[in-house]
């Protein structure tokens, strides 16, 4: 078991891993891919490069520096964030538990452009299955997206719901599709409904009946794994203390996911702060189990 996981293998996540690292706490990181920094093709206002750098080779020096400290890089997709009798992180290939967490993903979430995607927000939209499944249960409800995240997101409503319909919006699933679950193709044209949402809309003419939506497109971000272990969000970031911990405990976030100013340098610090404080928590931690 890692005593800390970092969610996030960029410039926060990081950061705070090399703290972790040297003060002997064995630390995980855990990402899928770069974000848009990795898309950055030359950086000039961060310090210490004297000629631009790709923002690839970037997180390539951060990561190979982590590695040598002595941090496990794992290369997997979180789906999800949970507490059992520790913090676990759900990700498509496993499970894994620990005494605190990093969020540290930046802000990933993609919102399609659908009439009334933003318009029925917390009548009938969603974006936390674990979070709102219990409001739809025994009714027909959907997943927007076509990834392995749309795919947890419905197999948490499984249990509870009618029936559920993973809607791709015109492409094709990124998944293999179970018996149970149904898969719409279509294109949405909009979501209608009178107070709350009651029906899909889509280009060639179809329409379903459905009392709920759940928006699970591309990857889960901070944001998203945040509002599955109930810690607070505010506009689509995670609300922190000036020690970059949520209202869990043992959860900290750090990056872009705090709002703020998006660059490099306040990633790096707030994952600075995220991993001294860390630091200081486990140790206090342990000193409580030893007693």
């Amino acid at each position: 078991m890692s005593n800390v996981i970092i969610i996030g293998n960029g410039p926060a996540g990081i950061s705070a891993a090399l703290y972790t690292t040297r003060a002997g706490i064995n630390t995980m990181i855990i990402g899928k891919d770069h974000g848009a920094l990795g898309k950055a093709t030359e950086i000039e206002n961060y310090y210490g490069f004297s000629q631009p750098i790709s923002g690839k080779d970037l997180i390539a020096q951060g990561l190979e520096g982590a590695r040598r400290l002595g941090a496990k890089i794992v290369s997997d997709e979180v789906l999800g964030l949970s507490y059992r009798d520790k913090l676990t992180v759900i990700t498509k290939d496993g499970e894994y538990e620990a005494d605190s967490v990093v969020l540290a993903t930046g802000t990933s979430r993609m919102i399609p452009n659908i009439k009334g995607l933003k318009e029925y927000e917390g009548h009938g939209i969603s974006y936390c299955a674990v979070c709102d499944a219990f409001f739809y249960r025994g009714k027909d409800v959907a997943v927007l997206g076509n990834g392995n995240y749309a795919l947890h997101e419905a197999l948490e409503l499984l249990p509870t719901s009618n029936s559920v319909t993973i809607l791709t919006n015109g492409k094709e699933p990124d998944f293999q599709v179970p018996e149970n679950i149904k898969v719409n193709t279509n294109i949405i044209d909009s979501i209608g409904g009178n107070d709350v949402v009651e029906e899909v809309h889509f280009q060639n003419g179809d329409l379903i009946p459905i009392s709920g939506i759940f928006v699970a497109i591309g990857v889960a971000g901070s944001t998203d794994l945040a509002r599955k272990i109930g810690a607070e969000t505010q506009n689509n970031k995670i609300l922190v203390d000036e020690n970059m911990s949520t209202n869990i405990s043992g959860l900290y976030a750090a990056g872009d996911c705090t709002g703020g100013l998006l660059q490099i340098s306040k990633a790096v610090y707030e994952g600075a702060k995220a991993g001294t404080e860390i630091i200081k928590y486990l140790r206090n931690y342990n000193k409580k189990i030893s007693a």
